[in-house]
């Protein structure tokens, strides 16, 4: 069975367009198993302002004190998960939400508690329990929150928690959803990139503003051990007919070949 891995952002979640969902019917159709991996960044955000929960970013990642941890969690599992399994279901498709650290399906240890407090990384992925729920038929839909061994929960990085589960499941495909349609270069998308190009059209500035980040995350999950990533866009159809719409970005070994 074919497996693409789906990481959608919070920040895109609410931009959702029919058509994409379309395109993700039209993918099981053609016999491939889905799995989400999901972000909330804007709402984590939202919920410690309220909180008066100071927060901060550290080398890209998102210090995590213990209180901090509590309401990461709190939104994750309790709010953007749900959101975004309520709206697979409602647009007729069987999805099933899991906390990452249930069952100890991501198991993880601190990257340096001191600098970033509850941060971790994923040592461990267990299997077994997404291939019950993609047996049965159902896509499951991923916090990226991990467990140690001794029980304590780690604050993720989504695209590092898509990419691990990613190499994992072995899947055949990795795609970041975006509100953009990929990568645009003189006004053309661009369908095939590697890493050293992407690079490149950065120092020249042909990639700027918001799409920087998009890229340098796609970047950062391939040197996690992807071979490639698609960027797709969550507002419109990004698959159809056997055909994909996005960009590509390959690992520079896998455009060599």
């Amino acid at each position: 069975m074919k497996t693409i891995l789906i990481k959608c952002g919070g920040s895109v979640m609410d931009k959702l367009a029919p058509t994409f969902f379309e395109s993700l019917k039209e993918l099981e159709s053609n016999g491939y198993q889905l799995v989400f991996v999901h972000g909330g960044g804007s709402d984590i955000n939202r919920m410690l302002d309220l909180f008066q929960v100071p927060h901060e970013f550290v080398d890209g990642l998102r210090k995590t004190t213990a209180k901090a941890m509590e309401i990461v969690e709190m939104v994750l599992s309790g709010h953007t998960n749900r959101k975004l399994v309520s709206n697979l279901e409602s647009k007729g498709l069987k999805a099933f939400g899991l906390n990452g650290s249930d069952s100890k399906f991501l198991q993880g240890r601190f990257i340096d508690r001191e600098r970033l407090g509850f941060v971790g990384e994923v040592v461990k992925i267990n299997l077994r329990i997404v291939s019950l729920l993609l047996r049965e038929k159902y896509i499951p839909v991923i916090t990226p929150i991990a467990i140690t061994e001794n029980g304590i929960k780690l604050n993720i990085n989504a695209d590092f928690a898509a990419a691990a589960i990613a190499n994992a499941l072995q899947v055949d495909k990795c795609i970041f959803v975006t509100d953009v349609d990929g990568i645009m270069i003189d006004g053309k998308l661009i369908q095939q990139t590697d890493i050293a190009e992407v690079q490149r059209y950065i120092t020249e500035e042909k990639i700027t503003g918001g799409m920087i980040p998009k890229v340098k995350s796609a970047i950062d999950a391939i040197e996690k051990g992807l071979h490639s990533v698609m960027i797709v866009s969550g507002e419109k159809k990004f698959f159809e007919g056997s055909e994909w719409s996005g960009t590509e970005i390959h690992a520079k070994e896998r455009v060599l070949q």
